[in-house]
């Protein structure tokens, strides 16, 4: 069965309520917005392209922020817009991931 999409990233936005960590505390909703016009703005999303999609608890709110892509299971942690090019440049659209952000 073919895929959707080529690539989907998925940006974690979760909101604890506690103390603890989360990705939200890091301005993601705004990075999140800016990967998907971006992608957009360069007709890059839909079917058989790229998808970009805000999710909530990924699970590593520790580390965050931080941002999955499928099929490649590659985790990223990202800090701004400049991170956020460089990942859509040369992992979605390159196919090469970027090994500076990569975490495991």
């Amino acid at each position: 069965m073919k895929s959707f999409y080529t690539k989907h990233i998925f940006f974690c936005n979760n909101i604890r309520k506690s103390n603890k960590p989360c990705c939200s505390q890091h301005n993601v909703k705004a990075l999140y917005r800016y990967a998907k016009d971006i992608c957009r703005d360069k007709l890059m999303t839909g079917e058989g392209k790229i998808g970009i999609s805000e999710s909530r608890c990924l699970g590593r709110c520790e580390i965050g922020p931080v941002a999955v892509v499928y099929p490649d299971n590659i985790w990223y942690k990202y800090i701004d817009k400049d991170d956020i090019d460089e990942i859509i440049n040369n992992h979605l659209i390159g196919g090469q991931p970027v090994k500076r952000l990569k975490i495991d």
